[in-house]
């Protein structure tokens, strides 16, 4: 009789997820991670009483009801709604481009008048079939929005010109012909009030947990006390790389408390012009309106990613998922070993695609409907 019945490698939202759930059904679970907290990216830390996103912006969305009560089942969420500002040169534009954005671009009243300036434009370019992320880009939006708000942010996040990106990168670009500025077009949107680490603290309950356990430093005793491993590292890792390492983007973060009360009058302010090193600048207190007398602000630098790095971003094109397919042909033999969540199956995941994903892995996993 092995100690666990399961072994669950990575304390972040898929972990805790399958851990709480099986830990209800009478399972019992050892939850390991090689941080000094649980709550993996989506961890918030407390610093001049306010809830720090100590891994980047996390605004929760989904469309999705039962998702959306899942979470509130462990704690209530504000009505916090995304809408990001950019910041091109000093000149500010909101986000996703819509009839605010083309007016404070054009000075455009209607949508069609947008629609007008962002055909001629269109048209001007005369690209017949994208090839890239550049010529996609202004085949869908124009050479202003493109130029403005879309090349050096890109080139940033990636380390590549937007010459040598893929076209679907950006195929989705959304477009809105109304004064919204709602950057998602879920139906449910929030951000938990107290932090995510409410949520996390809650699942964990009663759960047995190791931090600062590295499971590759100790993975032939670790293998050894449970039935069955749920593992949410990088895939890769855990076959030793033998099909070649994937590629990620990582980033890093730069925290600063400032003697103010408010700094940016958003919580998120993208900068998009190649020449800023950062991204966005993130201002904490406004995802749960705070009022403290202080605040605190996060730049986000994107990072070329080597082994050992934080890995935030698959890169997903033909030879990463190449080699991704060899890994999950192995996974899929696997039958004592579940994987699951963004570095296991080596995709982006919002928040709600990895609750979904962590729902349907118990069902699937306990043999119930989904």
């Amino acid at each position: 009789m092995k100690k666990y019945d399961y072994l669950i490698v990575g304390a972040g939202l898929f972990g805790s997820i399958f851990a709480y759930e099986a830990n209800k059904r009478g399972k019992k679970c050892l939850v390991i991670d090689k941080r000094n907290h649980t709550g993996g990216n989506i961890y918030c830390e407390s610093i001049e009483d306010i809830n720090i996103h100590k891994y980047g912006a996390h605004i929760f969305h989904t469309s999705n009801k039962e998702v959306w009560e899942y979470v509130n089942s462990f704690v209530e969420f504000n009505r916090y709604t995304n809408c990001p500002v950019a910041n091109y040169k000093g000149e500010l534009y909101n986000l996703p481009f819509n009839m605010n954005t083309f007016y404070q671009l054009w000075k455009v009243k209607t949508p069609q008048e947008a629609m007008a300036k962002i055909q001629e434009q269109v048209k001007e370019a005369n690209i017949v079939e994208a090839s890239n992320l550049e010529e996609q880009a202004i085949k869908l939006v124009g050479k202003d929005i493109y130029e403005k708000l879309i090349k050096g942010y890109t080139e940033k996040q990636w380390g590549k010109k937007a010459t040598e990106l893929p076209s679907f990168i950006i195929k989705r670009l959304p477009v809105r012909l109304t004064f919204d500025n709602n950057y998602f077009n879920d139906k449910y949107q929030g951000i938990p009030i107290g932090g995510y680490n409410k949520i996390i603290d809650k699942m964990l309950e009663g759960i047995d947990i190791k931090l600062e356990t590295d499971f590759f430093a100790n993975r032939r005793e670790l293998e050894d006390i449970a039935d069955k491993i749920v593992f949410t590292g990088m895939i890769d890792e855990f076959y030793n790389y033998e099909f070649g390492t994937l590629e990620y983007r990582s980033l890093n973060f730069e925290h600063e408390i400032l003697n103010e009360e408010n700094y940016q009058g958003n919580a998120v302010v993208n900068y998009t012009e190649y020449e800023i090193p950062y991204t966005r600048i993130i201002e904490h207190k406004h995802f749960e309106y705070g009022n403290q007398p202080k605040t605190v602000i996060t730049k986000e630098y994107p990072a070329t990613w080597n082994k050992g790095d934080e890995p935030y971003y698959p890169i997903n094109n033909d030879r990463n998922n190449n080699i991704y397919s060899k890994y999950k042909e192995l996974a899929d033999r696997e039958k004592s070993v579940i994987f699951g969540g963004r570095l296991a199956q080596y995709k982006y995941y919002d928040m709600h695609n990895v609750i979904e994903q962590a729902l349907n892995t118990v069902k699937s996993e306990f043999k119930e409907d989904k």
